[in-house]
């Protein structure tokens, strides 16, 4: 194996980009208004929309829409009797920033306008002060509402500000060190000496700051005693003589007076947290719930929304440590919510390592010398292996299998952030598994080398196909190994994922969602209740009426070919299937035809052309024996005519009622349906190959299934160029359908 392969390797191990620290914006906020606590949040909505919304911490839980106007807002911030709204959504890469700020008083809420001007990228709140960070500015980059009596020297060129009740701290760019100014005597002029911080935030009357190796250090008038801790912290939220951090785990954990967590949510795994005051929020790994602890009020009920936007929506650029999974739906304009760099549950050990500078130097060194050993013992039994005429090690794919697998996970992660389309939504394992009985084998209706396919009912009623990818050999009898497997499987999910979700087409089978939580690799479905039409045609006695007739044949191919046109001529870019055959088209309740099973689909890379007869993406040939264009599997050149080839192939079925390869009369060698049919089509002798379980043609019908006969052997043809186009198969089956319903209707 050569050198550069390994070197390309520990290129791809060290080069994974990474930041310093998440969005320091936040989408979850804690207003008060004397003992009345407003726990503000974003609220998912359709369309990749969100509301600003606010509960009261009353009995009766009271919640009020604070309306963005004509765009979203992007952060919130709040504090005694306040509440502010940054926008717009940095998605819409806006050269500017507005700030909206709601005064609370006697039971009033009063709304103006207090900012616009170049693009806020931190806000950050105390008991009763704002400010903010803008972008773009080397100096004198803060601005502070409402706080005249505020002195900050100029030149302060701050990364990351915290704003307390009456103080504000900044951390200076590049020094990593820390500068407090106001009037709380415990906290300013009582800063670390040394720097190297990446984060900082407030509380009413103390700080905290994290370390670039995680660590974390507190003061002032209410700041916990950490003693030896040596707790590696992601975030942090600081209220009244409270203190709460969110650790690498994903856990969170609380010092000062009833700021411990319910008992609960001690093990749970958290995204951000928050606090005010006296009142301490958090947001679930789980299902982005957003719960609260830390007041009475909260004791009965600590869940006070459902589902919240879990951080600030950006562009996908943004996040170079990841994309939070599933955050694609929720963001508007290919927007996405970044994952913090040092959560061991999201991001991988090395890169929390790289945080580490001390263990850089360690890290690479370490792993040049792991390659240069490997390589020695590799040359050696080369050697080995020719001293004794033997040929050289065979090939092991190391690299070629995590280049794979690392190319579709990098795809995958891109089309979760990017979105996979409104209609589409993502799962968690949980909810799949209430409406499957834990995947039980009495909801199994059928498996395949993908998986498992399980019938199920979704708690809105919809029923459901769920198509699950199980690990081990359980999911195929294929010879191929493990690995080979495995990519196959991630291959295909993630391809039918960036094709259905992408398109919409009453012949093609509709995707409702998909999850791929804990490495899990499910796609739900529209259930079709006909099943296939391979088990109608050959497995079904006696068939069913809509495979007893001619016309009703016809139909099911004209559903068909409507499908694939639509890939062929509609799509963009254009999307060639590759499997077409009568097990891959499905059948739904009304018996109408759709295309299914999009594993092995590629879009075309030509720009421009022909659509029907230009080249596509040349891989490995791939499909059904039987069904394949053999100009594809001879050349591996693959177009849009080795569909129709294959379609051609489904026709022939429709028209024989043979299965694809069998044995005909006394031949002990099987053929294919080609081979059978196409001889008697082109000698004008159809009623040769006719299924004989339907009753013959009647005479208005006979020309209409000549024609379909054919049509068929055009589609079949050797040479593709000779092949009709998909839309020309289309229009050929409408005339012959047309055919048999005006004539039925006129005898």
């Amino acid at each position: 194996m050569p050198l550069f392969l390994y070197l390309l390797l520990l290129l791809l191990f060290l080069s994974r980009p990474h930041q310093t620290h998440s969005s320091p914006l936040s989408t979850v906020a804690i207003a008060h208004i004397s003992n009345i606590s407003l726990i503000c949040a974003f609220l998912p909505t359709s369309n990749q929309q969100f509301d600003l919304n606010c509960t009261s911490t009353l009995p009766n839980r009271t919640t009020h829409n604070y309306p963005s106007g004509h765009s979203s807002f992007s952060a919130i911030a709040a504090g005694d009797g306040f509440l502010c709204a940054l926008g717009p959504s940095l998605t819409l890469q806006s050269n500017y920033s507005t700030m909206l700020w709601w005064e609370f008083y006697s039971n009033v809420s009063e709304t103006k306008r207090v900012y616009q001007g170049p693009p806020i990228v931190d806000l950050s709140s105390g008991d009763s002060h704002v400010c903010g960070l803008q972008a773009g500015h080397v100096s004198n980059n803060l601005n502070c509402w409402r706080w005249p009596q505020l002195s900050v020297p100029k030149n302060m060129n701050f990364s990351d500000i915290a704003v307390g009740r009456h103080f504000m701290c900044g951390l200076l760019s590049g020094s990593g060190r820390i500068r407090c100014f106001g009037n709380e005597s415990s906290v300013v002029g009582k800063e670390p000496s040394d720097g190297n911080y990446e984060s900082i935030n407030a509380g009413s009357r103390h700080m905290c700051a994290i370390s670039v190796s995680g660590k974390l250090s507190c003061w002032g008038n209410g700041a916990p005693s950490l003693g030896n801790s040596n707790i590696s912290v992601v975030a942090m939220a600081l209220g009244a003589k409270r203190t709460c951090v969110l650790c690498t785990n994903g856990t969170v954990t609380c010092w000062g007076p009833q700021s411990t967590l319910p008992k609960h949510f001690r093990t749970a795994k958290f995204l951000s947290i928050q606090a005010q005051g006296d009142a301490l929020c958090g947001v679930l790994m789980l299902n982005f719930s957003l719960v609260c602890w830390g007041k009475k009020e909260f004791v009965s009920n600590h869940v006070v929304f459902d589902r919240v936007l879990p951080g600030p929506c950006v562009p996908i650029s943004y996040c170079t440590c990841g994309v939070l999974p599933g955050s694609g739906s929720l963001c508007p304009n290919g927007g996405c919510i970044c994952q913090p760099c040092r959560f061991e549950l999201l991001s991988s050990s090395w890169i929390t390592l790289l945080h580490r500078k001390k263990y850089l130097a360690f890290l690479i060194i370490g792993a040049i010398a792991f390659f240069i050993i490997f390589l020695v013992c590799q040359i050696l039994f080369t050697k080995w292996c020719q001293n004794r005429g033997l040929s050289g090690p065979a090939e092991t794919g190391l690299i070629r299998a995590y280049m794979d697998s690392h190319a579709i996970e990098q795809r995958l992660n891109e089309l979760i952030g990017k979105g996979v389309g409104y209609s589409v939504e993502q799962f968690s394992i949980g909810d799949l598994q209430s409406v499957t009985d834990g995947f039980s084998a009495s909801c199994r209706i059928g498996s395949g080398s993908f998986g498992s396919v399980y019938r199920a009912t979704l708690e809105d009623g919809r029923e459901v196909a769920i198509k699950r990818a199980e690990s081990g050999n359980a999911a195929s009898t294929s010879a191929a190994p493990a690995p080979a497997r495995v990519r196959d499987r991630e291959t295909a999910f993630v391809s039918e994922l960036a094709l259905l979700s992408r398109i919409n087409h009453r012949n093609l089978v509709c995707l409702f969602g998909f999850c791929t939580d804990d490495s899990e690799r499910v796609l739900i479905y529209e259930y079709m209740s006909n099943g296939t039409l391979y088990d109608n045609l050959h497995k079904r006695q006696p068939l069913p009426p809509p495979l007893a007739t001619w016309q009703s044949r016809l139909k099911l191919a004209l559903d068909a070919a409507r499908g694939i046109e639509y890939m062929h001529a509609f799509a963009v870019p254009p999307i060639i299937h590759r499997d077409i055959k009568s097990a891959n088209i499905l059948l739904d309740k009304n018996w109408v035809a759709k295309i299914a099973d999009f594993g092995l689909s590629l879009v075309s890379t030509e720009e421009g052309g022909d659509e029907e007869d230009g080249d596509y993406e040349q891989l490995l040939t791939a499909g059904t024996v039987g069904y394949m264009d053999p100009e594809y599997y001879r050349l591996q050149r693959l177009t849009a005519k080795s569909d129709v080839y294959s379609f051609g192939v489904v026709l022939l079925e429709l028209l024989t009622g043979c299965r694809v390869i069998q044995r005909y009369g006394e031949s002990g060698t099987p053929k294919n349906v080609v081979e059978f049919a196409v001889p008697y089509i082109v000698a004008d002798d159809m009623n040769h190959v006719l299924d004989p379980k339907l009753p013959r043609p009647t005479p208005t019908e006979t020309d209409a299934v000549a024609y379909v006969g054919y049509l068929a052997a055009d589609c079949v043809c050797e040479i593709g160029q000779d092949r009709p186009s998909m839309t020309e198969v289309v229009s050929g089956l409408e005339r012959a359908v047309a055919a048999c319903v005006q004539n039925a209707s006129s005898e």
